[in-house]
């Protein structure tokens, strides 16, 4: 399955930034990955930030590995955590 990555960084609650990769099947509106960025970030006590195309924008296409595959397949997206997504 080819994918988009969208690079993100969200100022949490703290005023810390949090960066992390939303990844969508390749053909997936940029607005629906926005809206998995910001239901993801509701399950990790950052609801109600700031998530725009500002904060969350296209990277590139790649190929995704099976775990990627099969969290797209059942959610609709796969979260990379990359910096400061630990609570």
């Amino acid at each position: 399955m080819e994918c988009a990555v969208y690079d993100t960084y969200v100022t949490k609650k703290d005023g810390r930034t949090m960066h992390f990769d939303v990844i969508v099947e390749a053909s997936t509106p940029h607005d629906k990955a926005i809206e998995y960025g910001q239901q993801w970030l509701a399950t990790v006590g950052q609801s109600g930030q700031k998530m725009t195309s500002e904060e969350c924008q296209f990277c590139h296409i790649q190929e995704a590995p099976p775990f990627v595959e099969k969290s797209i397949k059942q959610l609709g997206y796969w979260i990379q955590k990359m910096e400061g997504c630990t609570q």
